[in-house]
């Protein structure tokens, strides 16, 4: 876990859901991977030539952006797939449900969280997959609203979506805190914006933000 910049006071959390709030390395490729294999199909290739022109562009654009990563949704649209077209696709082909279990650990430590903080999910996937994936790890109920790709049509690390949050929050960004994974696309913009940031390498770190951080 690394911690950047955390405000005097801490009213709001901004999570990111996928590879964050839970830990599963085959949802986390087969959620990539489904829509790599539906572009395949559009363009007429093989999975494995999709697999490698998306390698190919998020190694060009790292190289470009001083190593910075690209989003899946954002690397298709510059394959000519528009972010209406991700949306289809991810609420067609995404079962989080087959991958994905209730995770107590995670249960209690937003119980205690919601008690200190508001909180909220961002996620670069729509609404629909991102509430079933909460719904599979039984945590649901601690986020009524979720900032999803298809709320803004924008995929991190636009601003949009953050802005988003903290309109729906009620705070302003030095009073908030974003928790993700990624750092260009989770952490680096909120930090911009004045929010506090911390980088996770999986659920594990987020068990310990209660106790550690907040």
């Amino acid at each position: 876990m690394t911690v950047y910049n955390l405000p005097e006071q801490i009213k709001a959390v901004i999570f990111d859901i996928d590879s964050t709030l839970y830990t599963c390395q085959a949802y986390a490729f087969e959620q990539i991977d489904c829509q790599v294999r539906e572009y395949a199909k559009l363009r007429g290739i093989t999975a494995d030539e999709a697999r490698k022109l998306v390698s190919e562009y998020r190694k060009k654009y790292a190289a470009e952006h001083d190593g910075k990563k690209v989003s899946l949704g954002n690397t298709l649209v510059s394959f000519g797939i528009p972010i209406e077209q991700s949306v289809e696709w991810r609420n067609k082909l995404m079962e989080p449900e087959k991958f994905l279990k209730r995770d107590q650990k995670l249960i209690d430590t937003l119980n205690i969280l919601c008690k200190k903080v508001k909180m909220i999910c961002v996620t670069n996937n729509p609404v629909l997959p991102a509430r079933r994936t909460l719904e599979a790890i039984g945590i649901s109920e601690f986020f009524p609203k979720i900032v999803g790709l298809d709320t803004c049509y924008k995929s991190k690390p636009a601003i949009e979506p953050f802005k988003t949050a903290l309109e729906w929050l009620g705070v302003q960004a030095n009073e908030c805190v974003a928790v993700g994974d990624r750092y260009d696309l989770d952490i680096a913009l909120p930090l911009e914006m004045g929010m506090g940031g911390i980088l996770v390498s999986g659920v594990e770190e987020v068990y310990q933000i209660d106790k550690n951080v907040l």
